[in-house]
C-alpha cells in the first residue's frame, strides 16, 4: 500500500513544538505510516534523510526569542499554517499535522478569527459546518459550541448545531476506521436539568438534535447528565467511541484529565484531515529538551489513518513528490 504524504509544521517556533517534532522524526518507526513534507526554518531541527523540506516564505525567517509570544512568531505561523494547507489542497500532501501554536501570537501576528480551526475554514473558502474534535486513545469528542464565553452557550444552542456535531463526529470516526461509531451526548445543565427544574434545554433544545441526528442517519445516545457522560462512554458494556458536549470545557476537563500528554486535536468538517496535539506551547519549558513527544506522534498517526482513508476514497491521482 502506498504510504499517505503528511505535511507537517513545527508549530510555535519559541515554544515546545520543534522539540516535540524533532524528536518524533528521530524515531524511525514514523516511516511506516506516512512520508514528510516539514514545514519549518531550513535546518533549525536534526531530521532523518527521509525527510523533505518544503521551500516556503519562513524556510529562511531569523532567530526567535524563546517563551515569548509576539507579533514576530504569531505571523510566522499563519504562514506556515497557509503553506501546510496549501500543500495538501494543491493534492502535494494528504493531511495537514501541526505542533502546539499559541493563540495569543497568532492574533498579534494578525490573526482575526477566534481560532485557527476558523480561519482553517476561510483560507480553504469552506463555508460547511466544522469543529474541534479532541481524541483520547479510541475515544472522541465533539462540542456544539467552542470557543466562546460560558455566559452565551445556551443562546448559541440549537437543535441543528447538535445535530451537525453528532454528524460530523461519526463522520470523523468513521474515516479513522470505526465503522459504526457508538456516539453518547451530554446535557447542559446539572443532573439533566432534573426534568426542568434546573434548566430546560435537555428537552427544548438537545433531545431533538439527537432525533435530527437520527433522520439523517448519525444515531447517538442521551442526552445524559454531563457530570456521568464520560463514565458511561469508557465503563459501560461497549462503552462509546464519542462523546458530544456543549461547551468547550465540559468535555477538555475530563479528556485531559484522563490523558494531558497524550490528547489530540483533529479539525473536523474540513476538506482535509487536519491533526494537532491538545496540549500548549508550554513556554515554560521551551528549550529545556523535556517536552513529551506522545501527543505529538499521536497527531501525526491519527493524521496518516485520516490521508490513508481520504486517499481510497479520492478519485483522482495525488502528484507525487519530486
Amino acid at each position: 500500500m502506498t504510504l499517505p504524504t503528511l505535511a507537517l509544521f513545527t508549530g510555535d517556533p519559541a515554544g515546545i513544538g520543534p522539540e516535540l517534532v524533532e524528536k518524533m522524526l528521530q524515531n524511525p518507526s514514523w516511516q511506516t505510516h506516512a512520508r514528510v513534507i516539514l514545514i519549518d526554518q531550513k535546518g533549525s531541527i536534526q531530521v532523518p534523510a527521509e525527510v523533505v523540506w518544503h521551500d516556503w516564505s519562513g524556510s529562511n525567517a531569523p532567530a526567535f526569542e524563546r517563551g515569548v509570544a509576539n507579533a514576530h512568531n504569531g505571523r510566522y505561523m499563519i504562514a506556515a499554517l497557509a503553506a501546510g494547507v496549501d500543500l495538501v489542497t494543491s493534492g502535494q500532501a494528504d493531511a495537514f499535522c501541526f505542533a502546539p501554536l499559541n493563540k495569543s501570537a497568532l492574533r498579534q501576528g494578525g490573526m482575526t478569527q477566534e481560532d485557527e480551526l476558523r480561519w482553517f475554514a476561510e483560507h480553504m473558502h469552506f463555508s460547511g459546518v466544522c469543529g474541534e474534535l479532541n481524541v483520547l486513545k479510541n475515544l472522541w469528542t465533539a462540542r456544539v459550541t467552542s470557543h466562546v464565553p460560558l455566559n452565551e452557550v445556551s443562546s448559541l444552542l440549537s437543535p441543528g448545531k447538535v445535530a451537525d456535531a453528532i454528524r460530523m463526529i461519526s463522520q470523523a470516526l468513521q474515516a479513522s476506521g470505526v465503522a459504526s461509531p457508538r456516539i453518547a451526548v451530554c446535557g447542559l445543565n446539572p443532573h439533566n436539568g432534573d426534568n426542568g427544574n434546573y434548566g430546560d434545554e435537555e428537552g427544548r433544545i438537545i433531545t431533538p438534535g439527537v432525533q435530527q441526528a437520527a433522520a439523517m442517519g448519525f444515531a447517538a445516545d442521551g442526552p445524559f447528565p454531563a457530570d456521568t457522560t464520560f463514565v458511561r462512554a469508557i465503563r459501560s458494556p461497549g462503552g462509546y467511541d464519542g462523546v458530544v458536549t456543549m461547551y468547550h470545557d465540559q468535555g477538555q476537563i475530563a479528556m485531559k484529565l484522563m490523558g494531558f500528554e497524550q490528547g489530540v486535536t483533529v479539525h473536523g468538517g474540513l476538506p482535509c484531515p487536519i491533526t494537532t496535539p491538545a496540549h500548549g506551547t508550554a513556554y515554560d519549558i521551551a528549550g529545556q529538551g523535556v517536552a513529551n513527544p506522545q501527543a505529538m506522534t499521536n497527531a501525526f498517526e491519527l493524521a496518516a489513518r485520516m490521508a490513508t482513508s481520504r486517499l481510497q476514497n479520492l478519485t483522482t491521482p495525488k502528484e507525487t513528490l519530486s
